[in-house]
């Protein structure tokens, strides 16, 4: 894949995700803010948690936009009884007696870890390193993860018994925390016809793993000016309770973001605003990505519950003060 410059490059990306967009239509009916999201995490070479009520058809979403990538997809489903070897693999002993390294289902480019909050924290530190190192120890030998290398985790936001919630430490290694709704009327009818007939969906492979890389290393390039990184730090420090934040958070926050969720904004905005034909973001890309980077956070204090406030209906209000 050779592009004369970076504006080329930005337009060839365009044009694939409007491409990826009608493919993944074919299958997934509606949810074109999720879609958008996971795809722009993907670029900007982040992890998604997703959060959403069971039959949302997330593996689908995940398996589709494998399909779509052209990449190696796997799903790890997530057990109180799941070991960090189950994920990671293990050395085993062949018949010669010899240790030999059996690679677990995390060595795939796209990972589905679905309800990762019903493992034990010793499992889910597994998962969590391999998406921040992208590589796994075993027996003082180190072995790279392919590229590129995504996480998408689920969560299911109603069933709490037997759960293990992510510590806010380790919610911070996710890009986005993506809300999955349900689908209108019209887009139920839809799903109902097409998941109650015979016919199946053949889907066309529109990039591939080397482009993807490509153009993850293309989103860092983007030019931004001082003012939107301004604007996405200040952002960020706004949900800082204290006398360093805003007094908005100071009556409604217990915690706010770190400076993650700055690099996230401002990496978030120049992806948005590539796959809208834009060379370089400005101030409402920033705020096209503010809820999914910033809900996980932040934690409201007791006022906050106490009065019904949403974390996305507090960020909002961030955003226009």
């Amino acid at each position: 894949m050779n592009f004369k410059n970076d504006v080329e490059a930005a337009d060839a990306l365009a044009v694939s995700y409007k491409n990826l967009k009608s493919e993944i239509a074919k299958v997934v009916v509606g949810q074109d803010d999720v879609v958008r999201l996971v795809l722009t995490s993907i670029f900007c070479q982040g992890h998604s948690l997703l959060v959403g009520v069971p039959g949302l058809a997330k593996t689908l979403l995940v398996q589709t936009i494998a399909t779509s990538l052209d990449l190696n997809f796997k799903r790890i489903q997530f057990t109180p009884d799941l070991m960090p070897s189950d994920i990671v693999g293990a050395e085993t002993m062949d018949k010669e007696r010899n240790f030999q390294f059996v690679k677990g289902p995390i060595f795939a480019n796209i990972i589905l870890a679905d309800e990762i909050n019903r493992t034990p924290p010793k499992t889910q530190a597994a998962l969590l390193e391999s998406m921040q190192e992208y590589g796994v120890t075993i027996a003082g030998t180190n072995y790279q993860l392919p590229r590129p290398f995504f996480v998408l985790a689920t969560q299911n936001p109603i069933e709490q018994e037997g759960t293990y919630p992510l510590p806010e430490a380790q919610l911070d290694r996710f890009m986005f925390n993506i809300f999955l709704d349900y689908p209108t009327y019209q887009q139920e009818v839809s799903i109902v016809k097409n998941t109650t007939s015979d016919g199946t969906t053949q889907l066309s492979k529109i990039m591939s793993g080397e482009e993807i890389v490509a153009f993850q290393h293309l989103v860092r390039r983007v030019p931004i000016a001082d003012n939107v990184v301004e604007y996405a730090v200040k952002l960020t420090q706004s949900t800082r309770p204290g006398k360093n934040g805003s007094p908005l958070a100071t009556d409604l926050l217990e915690w706010g973001a770190g400076p993650r969720a700055s690099q996230y904004l401002v990496l978030g905005a120049k992806c948005n605003a590539l796959l809208n034909g834009k060379y370089s973001p400005d101030i409402e890309d920033v705020q096209a990505v503010a809820k999914p980077v910033l809900r996980h956070r932040i934690v409201r204090n007791f006022k906050a519950e106490a009065d019904g406030l949403t974390v996305d209906g507090i960020i909002e209000k961030l955003i226009g003060s």
